[in-house]
């Protein structure tokens, strides 16, 4: 690990403060569950890094005027056993407790999951955020397994929030605060994907602090469904988060995001739109799936995605309406 400037801000206007104007001069401690990885691995050499454990303002969980607000540095743990979420956000209490690392979900944080970086092995062997070598993009002919069947590229990395789609499906913003001032971002706009180098797959500022996640009311149902290889410590191979408005037995709106199969989480939106006016059954949710996955375009070792990702959705929608049954 590259020798490092360590600072303990008190207050967020200090911390703010602390910040670079350039990627690669500051990183942000908060759970530590990645970042210390990054920078034992090289991938992240940061000149300064800058503690926000002491920061009260970024913890809590509280109901606001608009809906729920959580702070950066709630824990997965939090969010997945608090009740307030399990009622009326299940699919963000689904996301956080479907980690499962007793010890990642009591130490990563909300805001660290939605900032943490890619796991693509070839990022984490030092071949950047596009995969290539001498001009070439290693990933379409190469170990490509757990890589994406949506975007087409440059970027072939998946998303590692576990909280994104989820998040994207409620319609949430975050609240990104640096030393100039503040904003608001819609979880929609956060994600991005790189076409660059240069480029971050999160629409975060060098110099900006995530601080807190809003979230509008509640949708009347809502659910997250993971598919893993094994239940023990591991990384998802497809996620359906979905949020419905519901009239009656009849869907009103509905989103549906997936997750672990794009640079982003990405949304199905014409597979939302069919669902106007049906109700829910395992046809209709089957139906879904399919029309999810109709723009997927598999590598040559990740076809099975596209049926993973479908049955993600149809269990994610039969989850929705079973639990406000």
């Amino acid at each position: 690990m590259q020798a490092f400037e360590y600072a303990n801000p008190a207050t967020l206007q200090e911390a703010a403060g602390l910040m670079a104007p350039r990627w690669g001069q500051t990183d942000l401690l908060a759970g530590g569950t990645d970042l210390l990885s990054l920078m034992k691995e090289y991938v992240h050499t940061p000149s300064r890094v800058v503690n926000l454990k002491n920061i009260k303002e970024l913890g809590g969980i509280s109901a606001t005027p608009a809906g729920l607000r959580i702070g950066a540095l709630v824990t997965m743990n939090e969010i997945a056993a608090s009740a307030a979420i399990r009622k009326d956000y299940k699919s963000l209490a689904d996301a956080a407790a479907g980690i499962p690392s007793p010890q990642i979900r009591h130490m990563g944080t909300a805001g660290g999951d939605l900032c943490q970086r890619p796991r693509c092995w070839y990022y984490r062997q030092g071949f950047g955020l596009l995969a290539t070598k001498d001009g070439k993009a290693l990933v379409p002919d190469g170990e490509n397994k757990y890589h994406a069947i949506f975007g087409g590229g440059p970027a072939y990395f998946v998303s590692a929030s576990s909280l994104g789609p989820a998040l994207v499906a409620l319609g949430a913003k975050v609240k990104l605060v640096s030393a100039k001032g503040s904003r608001e971002l819609s979880m929609d706009n956060f994600f991005v994907i790189p076409k660059d180098e240069g480029s971050r797959e999160i629409a975060l500022r060098p110099d900006e602090i995530l601080t807190e996640i809003l979230i509008p009311a509640a949708p009347t149902h809502s659910a997250t469904y993971e598919v893993r290889q094994k239940e023990a410590l591991d990384w998802p191979l497809a996620v359906a988060s979905v949020a419905l408005h519901m009239k009656g037995a009849s869907v009103a709106a509905a989103r549906i995001v997936l997750g672990h199969v794009a640079p982003t989480p990405w949304e199905a939106s014409d597979a939302g739109k069919a669902l106007v006016g049906k109700t829910i059954t395992a046809a209709t949710a089957e139906e879904a799936g399919k029309a999810a996955v109709s723009g997927a375009q598999p590598l040559s070792q990740n076809a099975y995605k596209v049926q993973l990702a479908k049955v993600a959705v149809k269990r994610a929608l039969l989850d929705a309406v079973k639990a406000r049954a």
